[in-house]
């Protein structure tokens, strides 16, 4: 093979510099063929991280596109509701009259209307939104956590990437996973990865005054040199019992401890989580609520240097948060009291202060739930679910604003136009982040699985 001699280093005439060359000679000990691995290289080539950190707003329940993102002002009454459609910075985007900061923010926003999936089930259908894959368990085992499930987008990250910053997690949640009538759902840990990339989980409602983030604080009895103490004794059984691990071949303890440890005597996770150092103008402008709170927080876990921040929003069924998101009915006077005036404060609030602090353009945003709701309101004035199509609004990463993709029919109901399903939402996101949608993850038996089955979104690339 020819090289040619550039400024740099050593170019062979394909285009590989030597020291990509080194790289498939290693790669190619691991069993790839020469084809393979070019192609790999290419591909890596070609991709540049345009997004390094992300935050995910949940919005559990499934919040409705026909009343927010996507409105049919010219519908029947019976399909559009009562709320009005307000104009936006964005010639031709209109949204709900309810998301008046957020329409001053339209050119910074990416909306997707033509989200679509198969599952009207709440645990299937946040799994698939939340790993980017419809779930392998039946419908009665796939309500809870398991370990054979894959992993939530943030524990991937963890994985590839891990946190920016050293000293604090790599994937939080906020203020608790989601779990409103029972166990936690499925898609929200690291599955078959392991408990090393699950998230660090808050546990605590942030607008309270007993607001704690767990772990993250000493107490009295347990100060940092007998902390320390207990961290050389974890150490010397880690040690011991990985040896008896590699004799039998299994797993050694639990990795998650070590980084435990780390984070209680990070005096930047000690920081980031601590809400209270936020002027009072500022939590006021997030809103005094769970969700405004979470999402404040979320903020300030960014800037501190977590890659991935998922905000739940809360909801029990007969408890805190009611319905959330899960309208089935008084569906409009529940969005217009309890959901978009939140929802609209923390969102816009977050959008603002990453442009001021110079980091939504490397911070890609989420907001999406697990489903739409039906064009058609119910017999207790209500929306049902409705995966067939649904709205997906993304900001920040490097994506360009005052985007309208895909659409759906006069009512709502079915994508008309550039369809997109959650596997190439995904696809999208990895390469956003500079990972390969096609790059291999493998579960407990070796079995290897894509990070993504989809189609990255060209327009957004």
């Amino acid at each position: 093979m020819m090289e040619l001699t550039v400024s740099g280093g050593v170019r062979f005439c394909d285009g590989y510099t030597r020291r990509e060359m080194l790289q498939v000679g290693a790669l190619g000990a691991m069993g790839l063929s020469l084809p393979q691995l070019l192609h790999q290289l290419a591909h890596a080539k070609s991709r540049r991280a345009q997004a390094r950190s992300v935050i995910i707003l949940f919005l559990s329940g499934g919040p409705s596109h026909l009343d927010t993102f996507d409105m049919k002002p010219d519908a029947p009454e019976e399909i559009r509701g009562t709320f009005r459609p307000i104009s936006t910075k964005v010639p031709g985007l209109h949204i709900c009259e309810h998301f008046p900061r957020t329409s001053r923010l339209a050119d910074r926003l990416v909306v997707i209307r033509s989200m679509h999936h198969t599952s009207g089930n709440h645990p299937a259908a946040s799994y698939w939104m939340m790993t980017g894959s419809p779930i392998a368990r039946p419908a009665p085992q796939s309500v809870t956590l398991s370990r054979e499930d894959r992993p939530h987008l943030g524990s991937v990250l963890a994985k590839f990437l891990g946190a920016r910053r050293r000293g604090v997690p790599a994937y939080v949640t906020v203020p608790e996973l989601i779990s409103p009538v029972g166990p936690p759902r499925p898609g929200q840990h690291a599955g078959f990865l392991g408990a090393a990339y699950d998230p660090y989980r808050v546990d605590s409602d942030p607008n309270l005054p007993d607001y704690s983030p767990g772990e993250l604080r000493l107490t009295a009895e347990l100060d940092a040199g007998r902390l320390q103490a207990r961290r050389s004794l974890l150490e010397a059984v880690n040690r011991q019992a990985q040896v008896l691990a590699d004799a039998d071949n299994v797993a050694g303890l639990d990795p998650y401890l070590a980084q435990a440890f780390d984070l209680v005597t990070s005096a930047a996770a000690q920081s980031a989580f601590d809400i209270e150092r936020e002027p009072p103008a500022v939590r006021d402008r997030y809103g005094r609520h769970t969700f405004g709170q979470s999402v404040l927080l979320a903020r300030r876990l960014i800037e501190a240097g977590v890659r991935l921040v998922q905000v739940n929003w809360v909801r029990h069924d007969n408890g805190k948060g009611g319905q959330g998101y899960d309208s089935h009915r008084d569906h409009l006077a529940w969005c217009e009291k309890e959901l978009f005036p939140p929802t609209d404060a923390a969102f816009a609030s977050l959008l603002e202060d990453l442009e001021a602090r110079g980091l939504l353009e490397e911070t890609l945003v989420v907001l999406m739930g697990e489903f739409g709701r039906t064009p058609r309101f119910n017999s207790n004035a209500g929306r049902d679910h409705w995966p067939q199509c649904f709205t997906v609004v993304l900001a920040g990463g490097g994506l360009p604003g005052g985007i309208v993709y895909g659409a759906s029919d006069r009512i709502g109901a079915f994508p008309t136009a550039q369809p997109v399903t959650p596997q190439d939402l995904f696809a999208t996101i990895y390469h956003r982040l500079g990972l390969d949608p096609e790059a291999l993850i493998y579960d407990q038996q070796g079995r290897p699985y894509h990070l993504a089955q989809g189609q990255p979104i060209s327009a957004l690339l």
